[in-house]
């Protein structure tokens, strides 16, 4: 909560309405902020959507609407891009609240040399990571990523194989209570976050190198 903008304080005071990817988050904060008699409509992946019609009618009206997402940018791994689309093809006027974001986080904080960033959101699973993998370790530059605890493990092992035990920072829980960051071996990190809690956010060093390496029987 204390890293919400001045200027983010103020549009969700003047704002009509308020979308929240989890409504419950998004009561505590304008509970703590003091922010009281606006309307709360649930707005995330179940409903993303169908919800388009309906908020594009009272953008239409002249309501002034705020997006928050919970503990994440909107629109960047987060529900929103459907609806700002929307908002482009309909004319309507948009803006943003610059704020907290794991991505820019992770970069500011990993020492890595950004200059080249090939950012994915999510790891698909399974042989499509391994195909993806596959495709950047040519590359020079840093990979950064999104991961869920119970993956986490699996795509470490992934990357030890077909990368290489190359230098990574992780960020667990980043711009939240318990942020824990980490930088250094992928086979390090392996056994740091093997059993962990809580969305982590990935930076990876990558060096080049042949595609064609490190493919596993399985990939074929």
């Amino acid at each position: 909560m204390m890293d919400i903008t001045i200027r983010a304080i103020k549009a969700l005071k003047s704002a009509d309405v308020i979308l929240a990817e989890d409504t419950r988050r998004t009561m505590k904060l304008l509970k703590f902020f003091r922010i009281e008699g606006k309307p709360v409509y649930s707005y995330g992946a179940h409903n993303e959507t169908k919800s388009i019609p309906m908020i594009l009618k009272m953008l239409n009206e002249g309501k002034t609407i705020c997006l928050v997402t919970d503990s994440g940018m909107p629109c960047v791994s987060d529900p929103g891009a459907l609806l700002v689309d929307a908002c482009w093809r309909k004319g309507i006027e948009l803006d943003v609240m610059p704020g907290p974001s794991a991505l820019t986080s992770a970069l500011a904080l990993c020492g890595f040399d950004t200059s080249k960033v090939y950012f994915v959101g999510f790891l698909p699973r399974g042989k499509k990571r391994r195909k993806l993998l596959r495709e950047v370790k040519g590359k020079k530059g840093v990979l950064v990523f999104f991961e869920a605890p119970i993956r986490i493990a699996a795509t470490l092992k992934d990357i030890l194989e077909i990368i290489g035990d190359n230098e990574i920072f992780i960020a667990r829980e980043m711009t939240k209570v318990f942020q824990q960051l980490y930088r250094g071996k992928v086979s390090e990190a392996l056994q740091l976050f093997k059993d962990t809690k809580g969305e982590l956010t990935v930076v990876l060093k990558l060096q080049g190198g042949r595609k064609d390496e490190g493919k596993s029987r399985e990939d074929h």
